[in-house]
């Protein structure tokens, strides 16, 4: 029997995808990669991104302003987000963040944006997906205050940043997400901060069409790569490629209430 596993972070609307989405998926499933949440990074594409949680019964779908889109894109209203909960296969708010890398002119209107994010994660209970990249005394900053002001469930999406703001968000209850890159080769520093993490707070994402691990390194990415990421990054733990699945799913569904109720009504 295939060993199931869940993809917590894709993007399936995205043009790599376009004229196959249906091979994709069905790879997926042959890979065990039976439940995958494709990731709206701009609310203009919502419906589009709602259609294809609609038409496979394996997807599920998130919703939220990327924070390099922060400046570009209409500032998001908490009611606004917490409207699309309604929809039974919404299930997380984001991604949202911070990201300075690039994008570090437009760090105040991100900060707002993210803010907002979070009232909305709190309104409906479901997990906040953060993407942060060269920002962790912000990120850190602001996840604490936020955190003080009233509890929410959180993710670190694709975490690749410091041992620090690790810290910071274990110990504020939240999961980190293992990405494709943390089964480079040269990740050793990243495979570390992993390491010091429980596992009950692990989860892992292919972030297709971004990132695919190895032997599909500089190819697109896609869900069913799932399965090469959680097998490089698997012994970090001393676990099995199979415990290692189990447990993500287990975590995957202790965060991701929603969709875990939505499978057990299905």
């Amino acid at each position: 029997m295939t060993i199931q596993i869940v993809d917590s972070h894709t993007h399936l609307d995205f043009p790599d995808f376009e004229h196959e989405l249906d091979a994709v998926v069905a790879r997926a499933t042959e890979a065990g990669v039976t439940r995958m949440v494709t990731i709206c990074t701009k609310l203009v594409h919502e419906p589009r991104v709602r259609a294809l949680a609609d038409r496979f019964d394996s997807v599920f779908y998130a919703a939220g302003t990327h924070p390099m889109s922060a400046a570009s894109e209409p500032l998001a209203s908490v009611e606004a987000l917490v409207a699309l909960a309604a929809h039974p296969k919404f299930v997380g708010i984001g991604e949202t963040g911070l990201d300075y890398h690039y994008t570090a002119d437009s760090a105040a209107i991100q900060q707002e944006s993210l803010r907002i994010h979070i009232e909305a994660a709190r309104q409906t209970g479901l997990p906040l997906i953060i993407h942060a990249r060269d920002a962790d005394d912000d990120m850190a900053r602001i996840l604490t205050e936020e955190h003080r002001a009233g509890a929410y469930g959180c993710v670190m999406h694709c975490f690749t940043s410091g041992a620090d703001l690790a810290a910071v968000a274990l110990d504020l209850g939240f999961y980190l997400s293992v990405s494709g890159i943390a089964a480079f080769p040269k990740s050793t520093a990243l495979r570390d901060i992993f390491a010091s993490a429980p596992v009950d707070r692990i989860l892992v994402e292919t972030d297709a069409p971004y990132l695919a691990p190895p032997p599909h390194r500089g190819r697109r990415n896609e869900p069913a790569y799932t399965a090469h990421t959680a097998r490089a990054v698997a012994p970090v733990w001393d676990l099995s490629y199979a415990e290692f699945a189990r447990q993500t799913s287990e975590n995957f569904d202790r965060l991701f209430t929603k969709a875990a109720q939505y499978e057990a009504q299905g």
